[in-house]
């Protein structure tokens, strides 16, 4: 077996051990939900994650696509909400923005240190539950979606306004 095929085999190994453990104990208060797509392919997950209580996302159910890449849990995999949610570190294509989903090793812009990146002792568990942290209290010296962390700064309460609206019109209400 070439090593691209080794690292995918150990990838899917961890994929399935990760999903197993979810599936048994369930999320901290019920907080999320997450596993393949489709059993034909272990690495394209869907979360559906709870809004955290006492925020404009209270509300909301979200769904979330995580693709792993083939060297996982060597390398992060991508989360994106779709449709995109209004935060300061999401981008407006729905492209999660956190520290922990950051390639190993030193930034290179030197905001972040290494300990706070990525590494294989990460899980799809504690990724999700720091997304929805995030969720309750943005990184505005990290913002993905400018426009957002600007308003979030100047004008929080319609920052909050905009979110509830956008959580009314995903539900139909």
């Amino acid at each position: 077996m070439n090593s691209k095929g080794s690292s995918s085999a150990t990838a899917l190994r961890r994929l399935m051990t990760e999903y197993k453990q979810l599936t048994s104990g369930g999320s901290p208060d019920d907080m999320f939900t997450a596993g393949p797509i489709s059993e034909s392919d272990f690495f394209t997950w869907e979360a559906f994650i709870r809004g955290p209580r006492d925020t404009p996302f209270e509300d909301g159910i979200f769904v979330a696509k995580l693709t792993f890449p083939q060297d996982y849990p060597l390398s992060p995999f991508k989360m994106r909400f779709d449709p995109p949610l209004f935060h300061p570190n999401i981008y407006p294509d729905g492209n999660v923005c956190i520290s922990i989903l950051h390639t190993p090793g030193d930034d290179p812009t030197m905001y972040e240190q290494a300990s706070e990146r990525w590494s294989p002792v990460q899980s799809v568990e504690k990724v999700i539950l720091s997304v929805i942290s995030m969720l309750a209290e943005p990184n505005l010296e990290s913002g993905a979606n400018i426009d957002c962390c600007k308003l979030y700064r100047e004008d929080k309460a319609e920052y909050e306004r905009l979110v509830r609206e956008s959580i009314r019109q995903q539900l139909g209400v």
